[in-house]
């Protein structure tokens, strides 16, 4: 997300909106507040603009606003945590469909002695300046509002599209929408709305995105067709069932399907759809996470689906509800070969609390996935903070490009951001390796990430027998730096990023355990949750030179060795950036051959 100024922002939610305000007027508009029993609000909005600014307090209670026009409801009711004793940020409700109309809101569960009714605005704008000094300079995240997965991902005519789980009326989940970003380069982002938004049937919950070049669903060659599940909450518990919109100009807009949901079930947990299509059997397939199982369907149109098998008992981790399903056929290096790949999010059970991707590698024959390895659990990243990982569909040249959450649900709602809330990773590239006699996944950072270098600082080589510091860092807080490091006999090779604070994150080589370790227990801001101090370890196969990429963006760390053969991504709060690198030996001596700091473009 690149930082901006003003930035006259596309809510694309005329529907799905929010508002309250004092008597006031701005460009001819004019609203005032009518305050009824039982806590129930008016505002009523003469000649609407285009947006209502609601002023919210992350921790109040939740209220319930909407739009009606002509005495008809807009759409569904928004929960939003407005304004009670003082204002955090404002959220846009947007009323650009309504320009020029009367206008009422709906504002049901708040008092009118509430603080948010003197801080009501309308504007024609909506400011999405940074405010917080912890946003990615390199990462994506929403403009404002929370998030969480991505989902609907895919490539098309030159354009990455990025969708995700969006809400756009605070930092804290709920109104789950579809949000949705493009880049060019899997780089830079450029915010475009909220095209998929709730409806009677419920949230709008994960899923993904195929190009229908064929026109097998019948909305025309090159549609673009979206599946998500729709989470409806009721007396008795949640309903999921997934449910399908279409787009004919390119992603920028979605019909939802006039005859949804497409699939139901009576499970609970019944969601997040994953779309593909199977050549060899020339049919499409979908996978869905069903409590703690997968469950595979097919169809010819996108819109019949029959069951075709289940996977999952017995096999990887079951630490709590499988989520966020993807499968996709890679390439092992090196050979000939390709194999399946199962990818399988999993909250809570991760190897170090809470949420966490695990994959299964085998075979599918476009009816049922087949495990190669049925006694072993595999995770995809090592770290706390990477979650919901999924791939683009469409992605050029027969890659596999993926991207994940950054964050975990056990604080996610508790880091100390407010505007916003959570950010990707970087894109990654995944393939598949041979280790021994076992494959495993490989995630290396995108090409893309290269072509991104600027301002390369390059440190002579040189040895550690004890210590040895570099205070090159830049002072923005977001760069990669990539290393290269011949073992001299050194125990252990420690890396510590820290800052004039006394903040630190300590990296290791653990050359007799095979494993490299990120301490971030005195990283900075850590007392927001007891479950983020933590450290984490992945095990790596260490020869003779190490390779080692640390991509390092304000609020996050993530780190790739042996051209992603590990990957392990943690989040960090420091008080300032860190401002340099510390090498130490615990024994022994290593020499660094190749030290490079990058800002990215």
């Amino acid at each position: 997300m690149k930082t901006r100024t003003k930035h006259n922002f596309c809510v694309g939610m005329a529907c799905l909106a929010l508002a309250i305000a004092p008597a006031h007027t701005i460009a001819g508009t004019h609203f005032d507040v009518k305050h009824l029993a039982n806590q129930q609000n008016l505002v009523c909005v003469a000649e609407a603009t285009r947006y209502l600014l609601l002023p919210v307090q992350d921790n109040a209670p939740e209220a319930k606003v909407g739009i009606i026009v002509g005495n008809e409801l807009c759409g569904q009711m928004a929960n939003v945590r407005l304004a009670r004793e003082r204002v955090d940020y404002y959220v846009p409700l947007d009323l650009t469909a309504h320009e020029g109309k009367d206008v009422k809101v709906d504002v049901q569960g708040i008092d009118a002695d509430a603080a948010c009714w003197k801080k009501l605005r309308l504007a024609d704008t909506f400011d999405t300046a940074n405010r917080e000094k912890f946003r990615p300079l390199y990462h994506h995240t929403p403009a404002y509002g929370w998030m969480n997965d991505p989902n609907g991902m895919f490539y098309k005519d030159g354009t990455w599209h990025l969708f995700f789980q969006h809400n756009p009326y605070g930092s804290t989940w709920g109104n789950l929408s579809w949000g949705h970003s493009t880049s060019t380069d899997l780089v830079h982002w450029e915010p475009c709305g909220d095209p998929i938004t709730p409806d009677a049937f419920g949230l709008v919950f994960s899923g993904s995105a195929v190009i229908d070049s064929a026109n097998t669903a019948g909305f025309g060659p090159g549609a673009v067709v979206a599946f998500y599940t729709s989470a409806k909450p009721t007396p008795w518990g949640d309903n999921q069932m997934q449910c399908m919109a279409y787009s004919t100009d390119g992603g920028k807009t979605f019909t939802k399907y006039g005859s949804n949901p497409v699939l139901t079930s009576a499970e609970r947990d019944f969601r997040d759809p994953k779309v593909f299509w199977h050549a060899p059997t020339h049919r499409w397939v979908m996978l869905l996470a069903v409590g703690q199982e997968m469950q595979i369907f097919s169809s010819a149109n996108l819109m019949d689906w029959k069951y075709e098998s289940s996977f999952g008992s017995k096999q990887g981790a079951h630490g709590g509800v499988w989520e966020c399903p993807d499968l996709v056929e890679l390439p092992v290096e090196g050979t000939k070969e390709r194999r399946w790949v199962l990818i399988c999010n999993i909250n809570p059970g991760g190897p170090f609390g809470g949420s966490a991707t695990q994959y299964f590698v085998g075979r599918f024959d476009g009816r049922k996935f087949t495990n190669d390895y049925p006694t072993k659990t595999k995770w995809m990243d090592y770290g706390k903070d990477h979650y919901a990982t999924v791939t683009f569909s469409g992605a050029p040249g027969g890659r596999c490009v993926a991207m994940g959450w950054m964050s975990n649900w056990q604080y996610a709602a508790s880091v100390p951001t407010l505007q916003y809330r959570s950010a990707n990773t970087i894109a990654r590239e995944l393939s598949l390796y041979r280790q021994g006699g076992d494959l495993l996944l490989k995630c290396a950072p995108v090409a893309e990430m290269e072509a991104a270098r600027a301002d390369t600082v390059a440190v002579k080589p040189f040895s550690v027998s004890d210590a040895h510091e570099v205070s090159l860092l830049p002072g923005d807080g977001a760069y990669e730096i990539d290393l290269a490091i011949r073992n001299k006999g050194a125990q252990k090779i420690v890396l510590t990023l820290a800052n004039a604070k006394g903040e630190s994150v300590a990296m290791y080589y653990d050359m007799a355990a095979g494993e490299f370790v990120v301490d971030r227990s005195s990283s900075g801001q850590t007392g927001f949750s007891a479950d983020f101090p933590a450290m984490t370890v992945a095990p790596t196969a260490i020869a003779g030179e190490i390779e080692l990429r640390l991509f390092v963006d304000r609020s996050s760390i993530e780190a790739f060795g042996d051209g992603g053969k590990f990957a392990m991504t943690n989040l960090v709060f420091p008080s300032e950036p860190y401002s340099s690198l510390r090498f130490e030996s615990v024994r022994g001596g290593f020499v660094v051959k190749r030290l490079n700091v990058y800002k990215i473009k």
